[in-house]
């Protein structure tokens, strides 16, 4: 986004400051990590996830050379392969993250003996810039629903225009942060001191809330602190998360393994399309990525390394957590804004999320921070994503119509809604009663591939020449 950076790759910062920076890092990533095992039913297993997170991220960091600065953390993508997976126990998430890795290894291997030029020739600028575009916009939803949410449990899910403004105390602040120019460390740690400002207005509303026994000013729900200390012994101060290898050996070992012949079938035909399609979504981050760091990630330290990295982190980030990896958008978005691309902080940061997945007392008081405060902060995360992927327009000529259909196709379609659901199984009246379902960004992506191979072949054919140079060669 050429922004100078404050820390390039492979700066490092003092040591007080990078456990700072890589707490922001933590904090930027959080609501979409614990989210994730959330929504499959298994919010036990937050724990297990940001350990995943931790250990995922470091075994792509050893597969890029530490050269790529970027977070693996909980899928959104699986989250459909996930709800069949876990109909099988943790034997099919198991199933589940190895098919999806294995995809990513296997194209890492075409691209080992291929080259990566028939990727930029599928994925030049016209494409990538309004798909890194839509990733930001898509997750706009996401980010003004939790804007205004409150996590009391009397509040929660509907809206709350106290939230709102705690959401926005939040954003004022990190902009703030960012664009002032005489604290240098304030600008390095926007998020951290955003979330701050926004957490303590919540705080003050939740405690006259409780205090005048008013429910829609119960901001912030203590109660996850509440219920740590409320355990005995030392497990109200440690943790062992018991991640998705122990639960699969513990079903083995008792017999009660739900996974059997046609539950693997359908869990490498849930798994196996969606990891294809993610493979393109992998490209666009790190499109974006380079864009911002100002190094072509693609050549250095390549796409086979990028691939084997994400698809081995995302297998270890399942066993030894709790759902597949994928590199988030959420970090990307952190270093944009901060200009700090620092490995050494990706590296730490993964280490903080394993040792802080075994302290009850912190994972606690991390899960208290309102939906509110985090929407502020995805406010600006998810529009730098946004804004990157414009800038990415530069390159490409929108006065010839052909590139102006292919944005169109991506934008639009992504924007809409659309898409793909294929079924796989019958009911016993025939009705479709499971389906496969690409999201709306893989199907933009694919459908704004398409419309730019068909309209390369229109240009090479008679049907993209003038009638009159037509004419003339015959």
């Amino acid at each position: 986004m050429e922004k100078k950076l404050v820390y390039d790759i492979h700066d490092k910062p003092p040591f007080a400051r990078l456990l700072v920076l890589a707490l922001q890092q933590l904090l930027a990533i959080l609501a979409a990590t614990i989210a994730v095992p959330t929504i499959i039913g298994l919010p036990t297993q937050i724990p297990a996830a940001i350990l995943g997170a931790g250990v995922g991220t470091l075994v792509y960091q050893l597969f890029t050379r530490f050269k790529s600065p970027v977070f693996l953390g909980s899928s959104f993508a699986f989250i459909n392969s996930l709800f069949v997976a876990v109909s099988y126990g943790y034997c099919g998430i198991i199933l589940g993250s190895i098919v999806a890795g294995l995809v990513y290894v296997v194209i890492a291997v075409i691209i080992h003996f291929t080259g990566t030029d028939w990727v930029n020739k599928l994925m030049p600028p016209v494409i990538i810039g309004p798909t890194v575009a839509l990733i930001g916009l898509s997750l706009a939803g996401s980010a003004m629903g939790d804007i205004v949410k409150a996590n009391a449990d009397a509040v929660n899910g509907g809206y709350n225009l106290i939230g709102l403004l705690c959401g926005l105390i939040t954003f004022f602040t990190v902009v703030i942060c960012s664009t002032q120019k005489r604290y240098k460390m304030a600008r390095l740690i926007p998020f951290i001191i955003g979330i701050a400002a926004g957490y303590a207005a919540a705080a003050i509303f939740t405690v006259i809330g409780n205090a005048a026994d008013i429910e829609y000013l119960q901001i912030i729900n203590f109660k996850p602190v509440v219920d740590n200390f409320a355990q005995d012994g030392i497990a109200a101060y440690l943790n062992f998360p018991k991640f998705a290898l122990i639960n699969a050996v513990d079903e083995l070992a008792s017999g009660n393994t739900l996974l059997n012949a046609g539950g693997i079938v359908e869990v490498i035909v849930a798994f196996l399309p969606v990891a294809l399609v993610v493979f393109a979504e992998h490209i666009a981050d790190h499109k974006n990525l380079g864009t911002i760091i100002g190094k072509d990630l693609i050549k250095e330290p390549g796409l086979k390394n990028t691939l084997l990295g994400d698809g081995v982190g995302s297998i270890a980030g399942t066993v030894f957590g709790i759902c597949p990896n994928t590199t988030y958008g959420e970090s990307v978005g952190c270093v944009a804004i901060t200009g700090n691309a620092s490995i050494v902080t990706i590296t730490t940061t993964a280490i903080m999320c394993i040792v802080l997945s075994f302290i009850s007392p912190l994972m606690a008081i991390l899960q208290t921070i309102p939906s509110c405060v985090m929407g502020g902060v995805c406010l600006t995360l998810y529009g730098f994503i946004a804004v990157s992927g414009l800038k990415m327009f530069k390159e490409v000529d929108l006065n010839e119509n052909k590139n102006l259909f292919v944005v169109s196709a991506i934008l639009i379609s992504g924007i809409g809604g659309l898409s793909i659901q294929i079924p796989y199984a019958l009911a016993e009246n025939g009705a479709v009663s499971a389906v496969i379902t690409v999201t709306s960004i893989a199907t933009a992506l694919i459908l704004g591939i398409i419309t730019n191979a068909v309209l390369g072949k229109v240009e090479k054919s008679k049907l993209g020449k003038d009638p009159d140079e037509t004419a003339s060669e015959e």
